[in-house]
């Protein structure tokens, strides 16, 4: 008995299956022109879409949009699979019809990519595909170096065409809880207390003189020794030394 699962509005156990052997028949009839062989066999590969639109389920888009664009897909693989090359239509369709999808949600997004970029991003997932047939790790460096294009522009137009993540999307779920992505995000060593320290510092600093800001900067923002800062200014160690602790005097009569 066939179990009812209903995706999109489809009820799976309704769909035909086909054999093999039936499949090849209804392919070299296709190839042939008979229009009634086309639909039978599209919508037997009806289960193909739904599996694919099931992998795109999170990315918020509505279900039943995916799945009109997974049938174009569909058609389209039907329309242009040759049967000479000895390829089963399932291995040729369900990239035909992922990419169909990954185009309409790329598309309907609000951010939009240039053509150019996309272009980019293309070339460079070809060029891997092609350096992992002849290598165990393919880095962006190798990427690139295939491109003949520099590694921050590789990078820019790959990270361009990802798809974008909600700070709203579960890492983890079960029945009962869930965890968001940004509580994975939130960086428990700044507070709000420390974001006010760190204004107020800012004003006391800017509220030093010249040589003072530049010996409470070197010292202890840049990590230099008196005996660097000393040599970059011109002053003695000693000079340095009396400088950064009226400076530092200085900043905590500001910050109190």
């Amino acid at each position: 008995m066939r179990r009812k699962v209903i995706i999109c509005g489809v009820d799976t156990s309704a769909l035909p299956k086909l054999t093999q052997k039936q499949s090849k028949e209804l392919l070299q009839k296709i190839s042939q022109g008979d229009k009634d062989a086309r639909t039978y066999f599209i919508n037997c590969n009806i289960r193909l879409v739904l599996s694919v639109v099931q992998r795109y389920s999170s990315h918020g888009n509505n279900l039943d949009d995916l799945f009109q664009i997974g049938c174009v897909g569909l058609i389209k693989s039907v329309d242009n699979f040759n049967p000479q090359f000895g390829v089963c239509f399932s291995t040729y369709a369900v990239p035909m019809i992922a990419g169909e999808i990954r185009r309409y949600i790329r598309e309907s997004n609000s951010l939009r990519v240039s053509r150019g970029i996309r272009d980019v991003a293309y070339l460079a997932l070809k060029a891997r595909e092609k350096l992992e047939n002849g290598q165990d790790v393919v880095s962006i460096d190798d990427i690139a170096e295939e491109l003949q294009l520099p590694v921050y522009k590789v990078l820019y137009c790959l990270d361009a065409v990802s798809d974008p993540i909600s700070l709203s999307d579960p890492v983890y779920s079960d029945d009962e809880d869930s965890v968001e992505l940004q509580t994975h995000l939130a960086d428990k060593t700044v507070s709000e207390t420390s974001w006010v320290e760190n204004i107020c510092l800012e004003d006391a600093i800017n509220c030093l003189d010249e040589k003072e800001r530049a010996v409470i900067l070197k010292r202890y923002f840049q990590g230099k020794t008196q005996n660097e800062v000393s040599k970059e200014v011109g002053l003695s160690q000693a000079q340095i030394s009396r400088i950064e602790k009226t400076a530092l005097g200085h900043l905590h009569n500001n910050m109190v």
